[in-house]
């Protein structure tokens, strides 16, 4: 059987330009262990991007394992619609443990993108609700959104509605429920032209003013906490999240936080939000719930927002939404096991010193000619590639030069994905230090390879 063949003749990746696809020698992942993955040959990689942001201890981590195993022997999956099950119980109960004081309900679904389309219903329905209640013919009232510029929420049509990222989203707008967007909190190449040492969290002034100006319109306030993913690592100033938050609930604003990406360890907290202490009214999760091994995901929220949901049937308060595979009871279980792994391993403990130790690598690493910016939060970073440093020039698109860099790094032994020319580091929580040594060098030695005589 050729993998590569059939892979290209049946497969439509996601992504992915097919043409150019089609054209080169796919790479098929057979095996995986701790960090490393292999491929049908046998040649091995660092997982330098944890399988898509979402593997946490490793792959083919026994204690998952052994708990997905355990659960087969009982039962695959059984509905949540009208019953429930003993895995999705008691995982629930642990995520709100470990979540920010406040939110104490948990809704189950099935990807990142389904977890934040709940809340935005969620938020929706909510606002309604309460609107109904206090008056007899209520108006439209709190029906939009307002979202960053780079954000990314997912691809279903809600989460796309309030992505500000034009290249994924522009083509569906038509499509799309009404959003507004306030500037990124993006300090390099500042939306709003403020110098980053001076600019008194400007983009959080510009997002008040907006908030002020629409309050009565507003649902909700939708971001990513502390760091944009997919618009590019965009890591946001310290205290911006704080200061949205306040903004929020002084205007009587759901905050809906997407810890998709951030969640699970992977800013050196069990999720994002607690570096500035902020606990939204809603946040979405997905990726490491599972420990990045099923798809898992859920919408936690307040008993506030729950409570106006509670009436009688014929009152249609009900929350209309679900998924068949709501509340799968092998990747509850694998969730359960990756919370006990988190407290039995000490793993945020042990996180502490691979971020110090990314930090040393990506400070030599900005000193590279071709090197603009380096952005870490936590155990994120990324690494944006410029044509010229003294200007910060990027390189034109047909470049491609953060794909070359990729490509550079896999006769090293290291799988990244960039995004556009910045590159992602997201390795696992699990990766050693000299794997994670060997990952910062092979990107290194990778720059230098894809950028000679790539200059303009």
């Amino acid at each position: 059987m050729s993998f590569s063949s059939d892979d290209k003749r049946y497969i439509w990746h996601p992504f992915t330009p097919m043409k150019q696809w089609e054209q080169g020698e796919p790479l098929v992942i057979a095996e995986g262990d701790g960090a490393i993955i292999r491929d049908t040959a046998g040649r091995e990689y660092i997982d330098g991007v944890s399988s898509l942001w979402c593997n946490v201890h490793g792959h083919r981590c026994k204690a998952i394992d052994d708990a997905i195993r355990a659960q087969l022997g009982r039962i695959a999956h059984s509905t949540l619609l009208g019953l429930a099950n003993v895995p999705s119980i008691e995982l629930a109960r642990r995520l709100v443990q470990k979540a920010p004081p406040g939110l104490t309900r948990v809704f189950y679904s099935d990807n990142g993108s389904t977890a934040v389309e709940v809340a935005l219903k969620m938020a929706f329905q909510y606002q309604r609700q309460r609107a109904t209640a206090a008056v007899a013919d209520p108006k439209p009232g709190k029906t939009k959104f307002l979202a960053l510029q780079n954000g990314y929420h997912g691809d279903t049509i809600g989460s796309v509605g309030v992505g500000g990222i034009e290249l994924f989203h522009g083509l569906y707008k038509p499509l799309l429920m009404p959003a507004m967007f306030a500037p990124s909190p993006y300090c390099y190449r500042c939306p709003l032209g403020k110098a980053r040492e001076t600019c008194g969290l400007a983009c959080a002034a510009e997002l008040e003013r907006m908030v002020d100006e629409h309050a009565d319109e507003l649902a909700a306030v939708v971001m990513e906490p502390l760091v944009q993913g997919a618009g590019g690592i965009i890591t946001a100033p310290p205290g911006y999240l704080h200061r949205v938050r306040e903004i929020t609930r002084r205007r009587d604003v759901l905050l809906i936080l997407d810890e998709v990406a951030t969640g699970f360890g992977r800013t050196g907290k069990m999720f994002a939000c607690e570096h500035e202490s902020v606990s939204p009214d809603l946040m979405a999760i997905s990726k490491g719930v599972s420990g990045g091994y099923l798809p898992l995901a859920a919408t936690l929220a307040t008993d506030s927002l729950y409570n106006a949901f509670l009436a009688d049937p014929h009152e249609n308060r009900t929350f209309f939404h679900g998924h068949t595979y709501t509340g799968n009871p092998l990747a509850c279980a694998a969730g359960i096991a990756s919370l006990d792994l988190f407290d039995t391993d000490r793993t945020l403990e042990k996180l502490q010193p691979k971020i110090a130790r990314l930090t040393a690598h990506l400070q030599r690493l900005a000193r590279l000619e071709h090197v603009g910016d380096v952005r870490q939060c936590g155990f994120i970073a990324g690494i944006e590639l410029v044509a010229d440093r003294s200007t910060r020039q990027p390189y034109p698109p047909a470049h491609r030069i953060g794909a070359a860099v990729a490509m550079a790094c896999r006769p090293r032994g290291v799988i990244i994905r960039p995004l556009g020319d910045v590159l992602v580091i997201f390795p696992p929580l699990c990766i050693t230090d000299d794997q994670l040594n060997r990952l910062m060098r092979a990107v290194r030695e990778a720059i230098g390879e894809a950028t000679e005589g790539f200059g303009l």
